[in-house]
């Protein structure tokens, strides 16, 4: 392949990723897909309906990645989230802090796209001091603390961190025909469990879970499979085109906030190049919008008052250190992370719900208090 050809797949992979993620923030948009919302609507009132059409994108994105995988398409341990290196403590630590963050801020990384196409200035500053905080977290100070404290304690393990290649290594057994089998058995239990009570079969939680899980799945297919590049002409290795990350990726908000600003901020350098992370945020900002606007539901919100201002701010850089020290959000380890059958994504999700839930309960032990 030479560097022309290369150059080419890169435009169609972020055509692919773009419109891709114009139909997740749409679809986000119109079902009210939202993690914190799902978690506060269980800690509030008992209900479980927002969590089923988590559950359920969860299952449906499963269920393709490992498809891919025992197709032979895709390797897990070529993600970021499956690689030999068992980052425990990283994605307790960080985990925690972006759940408990997403809830001071009013909704995870990507509703926060959401909310910003739908009108609300309030996640507009969210955006820009998670991406700020991230960047730190990615390159600057909080970074060099990540990686002198936490970043330390790993395990690495002889395979990959996922399920079927951990499976593999001790049975002896194919890792493609694993992944068929633990994707579709994980997977399946999720959709059925999202599936089970009347809840989670209503129209919006059916065409939300699908519609997510299918997109992080094909997302997936177009990063690891028309991205990737067997020996760039370049370096005369393995490519995957157009990531941040040089590996393949699916969708994330927090590291590609943080590259989205320095794109942004240094437009005129040439070596500041789209990627897929990068056009996914353009993506789900135009999706979402375009969704508000058909539905009648696009309207200005602002902050409160100095209280509201400070806990979105406290909360954006909760996440956005959090999110990179925990290798990705409710979205990037939440569904793509956990898609590959990951430990490390497996434990920063509950660190997530964990760190949702005890927000929530601070929450309402200070309205207690002050009443």
């Amino acid at each position: 392949m030479q560097d022309v050809d290369v150059r080419a797949l890169a435009t169609q992979v972020l055509w692919a990723a773009f419109g891709l993620a114009v139909v997740l923030g749409a679809v986000m948009q119109r079902t009210r897909f939202c993690t914190m919302g799902a978690v506060a609507d269980i800690v509030s009132m008992g209900d479980w309906a927002r969590m089923r059409m988590w559950v359920m994108a969860m299952g449906v994105a499963m269920i393709g990645f490992n498809a891919m995988v025992a197709a032979g398409w895709l390797d897990a341990s070529k993600s970021l989230y499956a690689g030999p290196r068992l980052v425990w403590l990283s994605a307790l630590v960080g985990g925690a802090m972006f759940g408990f963050g997403m809830v001071l801020a009013s909704g995870c990384g990507s509703r926060t796209l959401v909310r910003m196409g739908s009108g609300n200035l309030k996640s507009a500053v969210v955006f820009v001091v998670l991406g700020v905080a991230a960047f730190a977290t990615l390159k600057g100070i909080t970074g060099v603390a990540r990686v002198a404290t936490v970043d330390r304690a790993a395990f690495t393990l002889p395979t990959g961190t996922d399920l079927p290649s951990i499976a593999a290594a001790a049975t002896g057994a194919s890792k493609a025909e694993l992944a068929a089998l633990l994707g579709l058995a994980i997977g399946g239990a999720l959709v059925a469990w999202s599936l089970w009570r009347a809840e989670g079969r209503s129209v919006e939680n059916i065409a939300g879970g699908l519609g997510v899980g299918a997109v992080i799945a094909a997302m997936w297919w177009v990063s690891g499979r028309l991205g990737h590049v067997a020996e760039d002409p370049n370096t005369l290795q393995e490519a995957f085109v157009a990531t941040n990350s040089q590996r393949m990726e699916s969708l994330s908000v927090v590291a590609p906030f943080a590259y989205t600003l320095d794109w942004l901020m240094f437009f005129s350098d040439a070596s500041k190049l789209l990627t897929i992370g990068i056009v996914s945020v353009f993506g789900m900002l135009v999706g979402s919008a375009l969704g508000a606007l058909a539905s009648g539901e696009f309207r200005w919100e602002g902050f409160r008052d100095a209280g509201d201002t400070g806990a979105h701010l406290v909360g954006a850089v909760l996440m956005g250190v959090g999110g990179v020290t925990a290798l990705g959000c409710t979205v990037g380890q939440g569904l793509s992370g956990v898609s590959t059958l990951s430990l490390t994504s497996f434990v920063a999700l509950a660190a997530i719900l964990l760190g949702a839930v005890a927000a929530l309960r601070w929450q309402a032990w200070r309205i207690e208090r002050a009443a």
